[in-house]
């Protein structure tokens, strides 16, 4: 439940006190005050979260109406007390005034988000740039890319353009400063060559559309639950939101210091594909807990805004899925390499000749014009009785192992190496 503390002149006190009891107000109070323009009435009001803003706009017809929200959970405990359990757990969604209220305030500095922005490209740079993981979880959790996201789906779905454009400038600004960042420090240590987390966070798999979508979902969920409704923290949600923005803004601007084309074109992709699921799920979510254009302590909202953007948002999302899978590996290796491990491991397995040790298939850092290197390595074990020679198992398999690749549509250039290894001769 919401505290709100209502200040209006003299004699309208029981006015409240009655909107306020026809909104299942509880534990009303109303006392004689002393304000900076003379007396007052307070009146104190606790009441559902879902009824703040239908009480804020019932109050509106007050004159000299003063109100403060407080943002925080409340338990007010009222006869009969025998029902003290159901009290407290009769837990409601934010009300729309309060999440949209929430939102504008924290567009408020530039300073500390843009720091914040430095520091997250920083932190992302070094661990990139020594394959250290936990230092990108530690970039996801200072990265201020959460703000400006739920921002941008709040403004969507309220159909605020105001605040979408602020949303988008914060939005794009984050992004450019970290960018910037990681390219400038991987220029002042002369970086040369990519490396192998770098690599990894530029893989894109075929699902990699279902992490912003997942991302936008679970911040929206967030802000329009109360803080008393879920055991995960909203530090947590933030960090989902930065994990799927974090890793490839680092890698751009990495890939950009290098002049790797390739890593640069999946991180821009990585990047817009982000933003547009994100943006769809959240903006998708606000709108079916009750944001709209028009509310209590709100009238700027445009009612075309919201299908408008949601409609922009979905076709740049259909097109950027269209361009994935038109430029396939390019944008599914992640996805290929597990398929291609699969049907090599069931090719070897169904070899009479060898035993299956281990297969690692991967795509290489190669930057070889007009082909993609997947390059499998795998160790076999020679079955018992088998004379063919090392190299006679090796040239079979590397010959079976490409043509099943080549006519299954990998669009891959596949380069094969075989190891047979033999058990120790037995004592």
């Amino acid at each position: 439940m919401r505290q709100l503390l209502v200040q209006v002149p003299p004699g309208k006190g029981k006015t409240v006190l009655d909107i306020a009891q026809s909104h299942q107000g509880v534990n009303l109070a109303k006392v004689e005050a002393l304000s900076e323009n003379g007396s007052k009435e307070l009146v104190i009001v606790h009441v559902s979260n879902q009824q703040v803003e239908a009480l804020i706009e019932e109050l509106e017809t007050l004159s000299e109406l003063q109100i403060t929200l407080i943002p925080r959970g409340v338990i007010p405990l009222h006869p009969p007390t025998a029902e003290a359990p159901e009290q407290v757990t009769d837990v409601k969604e934010r009300s729309p005034i309060e999440i949209f209220l929430a939102g504008l305030q924290s567009v408020g500095s530039w300073r500390g988000f843009l720091g914040y922005a430095v520091l997250a490209g920083v932190v992302v740079w070094i661990g990139l740039f020594t394959n250290t993981i936990f230092l990108l979880v530690a970039a996801m959790l200072i990265a201020p890319f959460a703000g400006p996201a739920m921002n941008t789906a709040i403004a969507t779905a309220r159909g605020d353009l105001q605040l979408l454009w602020r949303s988008l400038v914060r939005y794009f600004v984050a992004l450019a400063v970290t960018v910037v960042v990681s390219a400038l420090l991987s220029l002042v240590m002369r970086q040369e060559v990519a490396t192998n987390l770098m690599l990894d966070n530029s893989q894109i798999s075929a699902v990699a559309v279902l992490l912003p979508l997942a991302a936008g979902a679970a911040g929206a969920i967030n802000l329009v639950q109360s803080e008393r409704s879920s055991l995960v923290s909203g530090a947590s949600v933030g960090m989902l939101v930065a994990a799927s923005l974090a890793p490839p803004v680092g890698v751009l601007g990495m890939s950009i210091a290098l002049g790797r084309p390739q890593i640069i074109i999946s991180g821009i992709f990585l990047i817009l594909l982000q933003l547009v699921g994100i943006n769809l799920s959240a903006a998708a979510i606000f709108r079916f807990y009750g944001l709209n254009s028009q509310g209590a302590r709100y009238k700027r909202g445009k009612k075309w805004v919201f299908p408008v953007v949601l409609g922009i948002t979905t076709l740049a999302l259909v097109g950027l899925l269209t361009w994935q899978f038109a430029n396939a590996p390019m944008f599914e290796r992640s996805s290929r390499a597990q398929r291609a491990t699969a049907q090599i491991q069931n090719l070897v397995e169904a070899d009479p000749l060898v035993k299956l040790v281990e297969a690692n298939v991967r795509f290489t850092r190669s930057d070889i014009e007009d082909q993609n290197t997947l390059l499998s390595v795998i160790y076999v074990q020679r079955e018992s009785g088998v004379t063919l020679s090392e190299a006679q198992i090796s040239d079979r398999l590397t010959r079976e192992i490409q043509l099943y690749l080549q006519e299954a549509g990998f669009n891959v250039t596949p380069l094969v190496q075989i190891n047979v290894l033999d058990p120790p001769p037995s004592l």
